[in-house]
């Protein structure tokens, strides 16, 4: 039995309909992915970004057996504060303070190196007009066009959360914010199509993921960071969450932030995810 610290609250429900029983589906590195309740749950160190289907530990990770228990008396249940929609002016402004701070978060990745006006690296050096589409798509307050640059990004990149899925996510996410009702109401449709494409499109890790993004909900510094820009919170506040999120995976948190951004702030003209750059001859790596 390991004994939970801080669960999640997608996290928490499955585990309550199975007595904390769950099966291993990927074993990682750092981490464990897990199934209850037909449910994936994520298994990681106390200390790691919380996320509605994390349970954090501070006992060591088990191997790669089967089954396991997770014990939650002793942990508390996390969920995000929700962030009331927003003018429009007030994300954007906030998204240029950020984009104005990016050198302090130090190299972009993946597809975050379209906040740079760089072109991403290999094999994501494709990807760069859709994700422009999409990115103006949100600025036109376009869901049908969204869901088409959507589809073309999804799977796109390596690993079992690839950028394009990230970006994608990302970009919806933000929609979240958008204050007229009517239109959360459309780009909650237009979640919907992008999210039963993706059960085809991608691994079934990462479009479980994604769907979360779609509903709005993510790893805690997007969270953060979404409150920040909608409150109109000092720059500091956006870009301490901004530097936490751009930690996460090898690129996830850079192509969620791009994402966020893109489908935030894709209105500017000058916007190096919204139009290419004419400098975009290299790419950033970290």
């Amino acid at each position: 039995m390991i004994r939970a610290r801080a669960v999640g609250w997608k996290a928490w429900a499955a585990l309550e309909a199975t007595d904390g029983a769950a099966r291993v589906l990927a074993p990682l590195t750092a981490s464990i992915y897990l199934e209850a309740d037909d449910e994936l749950v994520w298994l990681g160190p106390v200390g790691a970004d919380l996320h509605p289907r994390a349970v954090l530990t501070d006992a060591p990770l088990p191997g790669a057996d089967g089954a396991l228990v997770l014990d939650r008396e002793a942990a508390w249940r996390w969920a995000p504060e929700p962030a009331a929609p927003a003018p429009a002016a007030t994300l954007r402004a906030g998204c240029r303070a950020l984009l104005d701070a990016l050198p302090a978060l130090g190299p972009a990745d993946g597809l975050g190196a379209l906040l740079c006006g760089a072109a991403p690296a290999f094999p994501l050096e494709g990807a760069a007009p859709q994700a422009r589409s999409l990115a103006r798509a949100c600025a036109a307050d376009d869901p049908g066009g969204a869901v088409e640059a959507a589809t073309a990004l999804l799977g796109l990149g390596p690993g079992l959360t690839p950028s394009g899925d990230d970006y994608v996510g990302g970009a919806f996410f933000s929609r979240a914010l958008v204050a007229d009702s009517d239109a959360r109401a459309r780009w909650a449709r237009a979640a919907a199509v992008v999210r039963a494409r993706a059960r085809s499109r991608t691994h079934p890790i990462s479009a479980a993921l994604l769907g979360d993004l779609l509903d709005g909900g993510g790893p805690a510094p997007l969270h953060d960071l979404a409150l920040a820009l909608a409150r109109g919170a000092p720059p500091a506040a956006a870009l301490t969450a901004a530097r936490r999120l751009v930690r996460l995976g090898h690129s996830s948190g850079w192509d969620m932030l791009a994402g966020f951004v893109g489908g935030s702030s894709g209105i500017r003209d000058d916007s190096p995810v919204a139009s290419p750059s004419p400098r975009a001859r290299t790419t950033t790596r970290s």
